[in-house]
């Protein structure tokens, strides 16, 4: 019998779903037991083995503090059928999943003021332009 492979949908929230679980510092435990269903069930969520259905998303998308749509953001379906949520193809969501990523993320979200937040960025991106120009691999 030959094994299914998940749904490329599925895959992508499944992603999303465990990147704002991990930016929310909650492990697959605290949001089974938030859910009423086993981690297991998380774990399958996120590996996009399970398709997450309607209501069990609204709930999910309450416990992480997001709007349902953020789970669609870059839809797979515009990538075609080999779409890798982990590869090359979305840098900035790969980054995100990595330790690096998630702990930027966590100590920008903890900034509170906005001017200060904006400096960051801008600061960031001019020391990114200087780094390509001096890379002329890139």
């Amino acid at each position: 019998m030959q094994k299914r492979e998940p749904n490329p949908i599925d895959v992508h929230v499944g992603v999303r779903i465990r990147t704002q679980r991990k930016l929310r510092g909650m492990t697959q435990v605290q949001l089974a037991d938030q859910l009423g269903i086993t981690f297991q069930q998380v774990q399958k969520y996120e590996k996009g083995t399970n398709r997450v259905g309607s209501s069990r998303l609204s709930r999910i998308a309450e416990v992480l503090g997001v709007q349902i749509p953020f789970f669609f953001e870059g839809d797979p379906s515009f990538k075609g059928n080999d779409f890798d949520p982990l590869s090359d193809a979305d840098p900035v969501f790969g980054f995100v999943n990595t330790k690096d990523g998630l702990e930027l993320n966590k100590a920008f979200v903890a900034i509170k003021n906005e001017r200060v937040r904006r400096s960051i960025v801008k600061m960031i991106e001019t020391v990114a332009k200087s780094s390509q120009a001096a890379d002329p691999a890139d």
